[in-house]
């Protein structure tokens, strides 16, 4: 059982989510993004009180994912990020992405101390990730 809910389309879902967005910072930078999606779904607060299921994080509009813009977003689920979307969906988390809720490539080389009033939790090569308060989102640190 995982952290949410999950049929087998939506642990395709998230493997093409976390490709399209991360491919480029290798299989921890893909786990990393999928910490943030899921844990969109786990939070159900701020920005994405409206969200009950991987789907509805992924497809999120406003707020959610360029990737689903681009075609590459739209090509078969591989099998490595489908084994790395399960183990995101089971409940691993990575640090700085532990109970992280954006994260975003600056064009800069710094990460800025906040975003959207979200502090700073680390970087990962290109990404920078920034998570709120437990005070304003106390399920993603809530434990399993």
């Amino acid at each position: 059982m995982g952290v949410v809910p999950a049929t087998e389309e939506d642990v395709k879902l998230l493997a093409r989510l976390i490709r399209a967005e991360a491919e480029g910072e290798g299989n921890l930078g893909m786990l990393m993004v999928g910490n943030v999606g899921v844990n969109r779904v786990r939070g159900s607060c701020l920005d994405f009180q409206q969200l009950s299921s991987i789907r509805d994080m992924v497809f999120q509009s406003p707020g959610g994912f360029e990737a689903t813009q681009k075609g590459y977003f739209y090509q078969r689920a591989r099998p490595n990020e489908i084994r790395l979307a399960r183990r995101i969906i089971n409940g691993e988390r990575f640090d700085p992405a532990t109970f992280a809720l954006w994260f975003f490539r600056p064009a800069t080389e710094e990460c800025p101390a906040q975003w959207y009033n979200q502090a700073n939790a680390g970087r990962f090569k290109s990404h920078c990730f920034f998570q709120p308060t437990q005070a304003d989102c106390a399920g993603v640190y809530s434990t399993f």
